[in-house]
């Protein structure tokens, strides 16, 4: 875990504070809705909203169902062999625009500062649901790695894939040292179930569905999305025409 530690992490912590869905509907009418809406979105958070949480709920909000959506379970021979030993020695790659690159244990994510939010999940399919998530928070890992000034993407590469296309998402780095973006590997007190996400998943509180990431297996930081699989930073964004800003 070279040139990560708690302390590197705690130290940093204080500046970052300053700092998909099962079928998509993919008509033209929804395309239309969220284009329109995505700017303005993106506007209303970084110029007004600025640093803002999202609504966060008691433990008593939380829904008693909570769709599994999206791929429910990888296929790939990887993925699944890690499955059948617990994910003993499953490791979180964290490379690109980063001075350290690193390889983690779940055990060393556990160990870090965590963080609990109780908070609402919105689909594009117009469903919604609350549950409570604990990760590592995005930000201190990539402090800990050591983002380089030339970073302006996170990019989530995941062990799930749809006919041999792999699923990935991408946000800015605005959003990726929100304090509430977090690689959660527990939901509702317990760790992720395979349907939703296991080992870890992105929770990207302020935007939609879409962007919450399962199976994450590396994190990347790119200085442009051109190029990386369909170039519109997302699996829905290349193949059905979704946004890339999913804010709400």
């Amino acid at each position: 875990m070279s040139g990560f530690s708690r302390r590197a992490l705690l130290a940093g912590s204080g500046g970052l504070l300053l700092s998909g869905c099962d079928r998509i509907v993919a008509s033209p009418t929804a395309k239309s809705v969220l284009s329109l809406g995505e700017k303005a979105s993106r506007s209303a958070q970084r110029l007004v909203a600025g640093n803002a949480l999202a609504p966060e709920f008691s433990a008593a909000d939380i829904s008693p169902v909570f769709r599994v959506n999206g791929n429910t379970r990888p296929t790939a021979a990887a993925y699944l062999a890690q499955l059948e030993r617990g994910f003993a020695d499953w490791r979180l790659r964290v490379d690109g625009l980063v001075a350290r690159p690193m390889d983690l244990t779940m055990a060393q994510l556990r160990a870090l500062p965590q963080r609990t939010q109780i908070t609402r999940h919105d689909c594009v399919e117009g469903w919604s649901a609350i549950g409570q998530w604990t990760g590592l928070p995005l930000g201190l890992l990539l402090h800990g790695a050591g983002a380089l000034p030339q970073a302006r993407y996170a990019v989530f590469h995941c062990a799930d894939d749809f006919s041999g296309t792999p699923y990935y998402e991408s946000i800015d780095l605005a959003e990726a040292l929100h304090p509430q973006t977090i690689l959660a590997h527990t939901m509702n007190g317990q760790p992720l179930s395979v349907g939703h996400g296991a080992p870890l998943r992105l929770r990207v509180e302020r935007q939609l569905g879409y962007k919450q990431a399962k199976y994450v297996m590396r994190v990347e930081l790119v200085a442009t999305l051109a190029g990386l699989y369909g170039g519109k930073g997302g699996y829905w964004e290349d193949h059905s025409g979704y946004q890339w800003w999913a804010g709400i």
